[in-house]
């Protein structure tokens, strides 16, 4: 017979410090009851919906999956979230939870589920007694740990703050692409990933970075990284793009999957008069990245 489940539940945008809470005691329940540990989450965010436009995020689905597996969870199932979803009786909520295993609940202090978010963690525990958990907020220096919060701080080029509420550096993933060859003109061959659908970009500007093949698992490649449009060439129209220089690094990446981690945020993006002048400026932020990586 299939164990039961230790169902953790909530969207998990950033597997911030606080979700890191709730996953942890997921997994110490499971282990404590033999159960098996297992997040339930939604494909979209449930506001995208509900409030009819769309809600920039901080990871892609497959990025919160693999953040959620480093916690040691194994499992996540991602409803789809759409109209009948957005519609259904908090109480008919719960019957198709258990329906999917749950025999246990964890879940943040502000979960809300069910029609018109009239489920809350207080009518959950209610239905199930013992059998659920609440985990109360998380709070550093003195604020609340919230999705919300820490997409201000990447919105706004702060990533400092924004890992400390993460618990981790923000990053950006995707596929290496070719692109118009710009920095190996000015002496500093990048590479480039797009910012993918749906996800908050930083603020514009240059960082300190650390670029990973995959998902970042320690060490990582010392870079300078801009985001932005690159308005010296005029590319407003082409999109966001995120440009890295890798120090002292040679190899080939095009086509395939790497990791941007931010560090910090070291000057706005900004138009030069011409490509000397930029590639000057590219220089001084090269060196100040290696002072900055020692």
């Amino acid at each position: 017979m299939e164990k039961g489940r230790v169902t953790a539940l909530g969207f998990f945008d950033g597997v911030h410090a606080g979700h890191a809470a709730l996953l942890r005691r997921a997994v110490d329940v499971a282990r404590r009851d033999g159960l098996e540990p297992c997040v339930i989450t939604f494909d979209v965010h449930p506001g995208a919906l509900v409030h009819g436009q769309p809600q920039p995020l901080l990871n892609t689905p497959s990025e919160r999956a693999a953040l959620i597996r480093a916690k040691g969870i194994g499992e996540t199932l991602a409803l789809t979230f759409d109209r009948c979803m957005m519609r259904m009786p908090w109480q008919e909520f719960i019957g198709y939870i258990k329906g999917l295993g749950a025999a246990r609940f964890v879940v943040g202090h502000d979960f809300r589920f069910g029609y018109r978010g009239e489920g809350d963690a207080e009518r959950l525990a209610a239905r199930c007694g013992a059998a659920c958990d609440i985990i109360p907020e998380v709070k550093i220096d003195g604020i609340t740990v919230s999705s919300t919060y820490i997409r201000g701080l990447v919105a706004s080029g702060d990533m400092e703050r924004a890992a400390l509420f993460l618990g981790r550096p923000h990053f950006i993933s995707g596929t290496v692409a070719h692109g118009r060859g710009i920095g190996t003109g000015l002496g500093a061959p990048t590479i480039n990933i797009p910012i993918p659908e749906g996800i908050q970009p930083p603020a514009y500007g240059v960082y300190f970075t650390r670029v990973h093949p995959g998902m970042p698992e320690g060490g990582g490649m010392p870079a300078v990284t801009n985001v932005g449009v690159r308005p010296t060439f005029g590319d407003a129209g082409a999109g966001v793009t995120v440009e890295s220089t890798i120090l002292d690094f040679s190899g080939g990446l095009y086509g395939k999957p790497v990791c941007v981690e931010f560090l910090r945020h070291i000057r706005p993006e900004r138009r030069f008069e011409d490509a000397a002048r930029l590639r000057e400026q590219i220089g001084r932020d090269i060196a100040a990245a290696r002072d900055f990586f020692g």
